[in-house]
């Protein structure tokens, strides 16, 4: 027999610990507002992340296949490249990707 009062409560506690965990970002953020350090993680931490993402990507090129990695190069040589052109993320990202699934799919 399902107790109802058992179920309610359990809900009411879940709902009350997920309200709390996703109000605590906007509550330290107003407190942090002025901080240095929040405002020098926002300027590094995208950059952070997509060179961590690299070097994944990089990483697991297997150099035994006949491609021998040449499309994941050729997709971050563009992206870079394009970036440095433009100075326009979703370009870059976007050029990147067409090359290096377009070498993927049609050359090798």
């Amino acid at each position: 027999m399902v107790d109802y009062w058992y179920v309610a409560a359990s809900l009411a506690v879940a709902v009350g610990i997920t309200f709390s965990l996703r109000a605590v970002p906007f509550v330290v953020r107003s407190r942090l507002r002025e901080s240095a350090l929040l405002d020098a993680l926002g300027k590094w931490m995208p950059l952070g992340a997509v060179a961590i993402l690299a070097v994944y990507a990089l990483s697991s090129i297997d150099l035994g296949t006949s491609s021998h990695g040449v499309p994941q190069v050729a997709g971050v040589v563009t992206t870079v490249g394009i970036h440095l052109w433009r100075r326009n993320i979703a370009l870059s990202i976007l050029s990147g990707t067409v090359v290096c699934v377009g070498l993927m799919n049609w050359v090798f």
